[in-house]
């Protein structure tokens, strides 16, 4: 069993996306093999770029207010306690529209972080 405490697993910058910020809560590191639990916080104004991916994604909106983007372009508005499905090779993005952090969970297979 692994336990941790969100406020110690370190933030990894990701300098390719807009004010975004990522933490592997429970990953490889930790014996998953099977799923790997991230944290994304979206600063105001901070986007993911709009992209698909060869794997799932299921998103818990924690904090803030954002949308996210469909495969057709079309944008949907997301806050706390809502959640995503999105398959493989959907194309999508992440948004924040909101003044305070757009934070969600994001479960991917480990494929999805390597």
């Amino acid at each position: 069993m692994v336990i941790k405490n969100l406020k110690e697993v370190p933030y990894e910058e990701m300098s390719a996306f807009k004010g975004v910020k990522k933490q592997i809560l429970i990953g490889p590191k930790d014996g998953s093999v099977e799923i790997v639990m991230r944290y994304f916080s979206l600063e105001p104004g901070g986007n993911t770029p709009y992209h698909s991916h060869g794997f799932p994604h299921v998103i818990k909106v924690e904090k803030g207010k954002g949308i996210v983007i469909d495969n057709y372009g079309k944008e949907h508005p997301l806050e706390n306690n809502q959640v995503v499905y999105i398959q493989d090779d959907e194309i999508h993005g992440f948004k924040n529209t909101g003044a305070e952090s757009f934070d969600f969970i994001c479960i991917v297979p480990p494929r999805g972080e390597t």
